[in-house]
């Protein structure tokens, strides 16, 4: 409890930090949002199994052509995906998050892969299995998802970490698409994310054992412990590399920061992983702004 309760101080210190960072910076934070969609993109398809690299996934989404053969269906993954971030950077402020807004989430997201399964939740006898998880009732999904909606928004003032963490493991519990859930319910916590002023989180491939743990803990226990550090994790790294940029830190890597230093690079490391400094990864790279002369 108190190594989360840590979390919540750092986060909302940091999210301070940025809102003084960021005045009169709109076209940088725009530049960094721009940057980071084909990491979200590729990190998030990685954890549906798919085979693309980060560097693909670039390619892909700036029409480069690939030195293998890659299926359509990756082709549009990634690419839908990509216009589903982008919308959700600029939109989610504009819109409250509803069951309507979901399922064309979902619409543009599965638009071309299946067009018959886009847009809309499981019909009668769409039953889908997750591991060892049989998801609901496809009679269930609309009540379920409108009481996690209603639990989230009476939580307001509940630590936005704990909120973001339930509603992501009730909404893949449910799983109430045939297709698309995982990337559809990370899509959804940054909606949320956004829309009440913080910034959006990528929750990493190289974390996927964890994030599947958590999962498990909720089926079995009911909690959402893991799932909280995961989410904490990766709003503290998001909110350190979006405040390296403005602050006007010198961008560096861990192993250039170290020998600079003179400190232990394996140590900086172990740091980076726990966020216990400002260390961010981006492109598999731990990096961290160097504020000293």
């Amino acid at each position: 409890m108190a190594k989360i309760l840590n979390v919540f101080k750092s986060v909302d210190a940091l999210r301070a930090r940025y809102y003084k960072a960021s005045i009169g910076k709109d076209a940088l934070i725009k530049l960094i949002a721009e940057a980071e969609v084909a990491e979200q993109v590729y990190n998030s398809n990685a954890i549906e199994n798919s085979t693309l690299t980060l560097e693909e996934t670039e390619k892909i989404l700036l029409q480069i052509d690939l030195d293998r053969f890659i299926t359509e269906r990756e082709i549009f993954e990634a690419r839908n995906l990509a216009r589903v971030v982008s919308y959700i950077n600029t939109k989610a402020t504009e819109r409250e998050l509803t069951l309507e807004v979901i399922l064309s989430l979902h619409k543009m997201l599965i638009a071309n892969i299946r067009d018959d399964i886009a847009g809309r939740f499981r019909k009668d006898g769409e039953w889908v299995r997750v591991a060892n998880h049989i998801a609901p009732d496809p009679k269930e999904v609309v009540e379920r998802l409108e009481k996690m909606l209603a639990g989230y928004n009476a939580n307001s003032r509940e630590n936005i970490i704990k909120r973001i963490a339930m509603l992501h493991l009730t909404f893949e519990h449910t799983h109430p698409f045939v297709d698309g859930n995982g990337r559809i319910g990370r899509v959804i916590n940054n909606y949320l994310l956004i829309r009440e002023g913080f910034v959006p989180v990528n929750i990493k491939f190289i974390d996927r054992k964890m994030y599947y743990e958590a999962f498990k803990e909720f089926g079995e226990k009911g909690t959402a412990k893991i799932m909280e550090e995961i989410v904490g994790k990766a709003l503290t790294n998001s909110y350190h590399k979006r405040l390296a940029y403005p602050e006007g830190a010198r961008i560096m890597t861990l192993a250039e920061y170290a020998k600079k230093h003179k400190v232990s690079h394996s140590n900086l490391i172990n740091k980076a992983n726990r966020q216990t400094i400002e260390a961010f990864l981006e492109k598999g790279v731990w990096k961290i702004g160097d504020y000293k002369p």
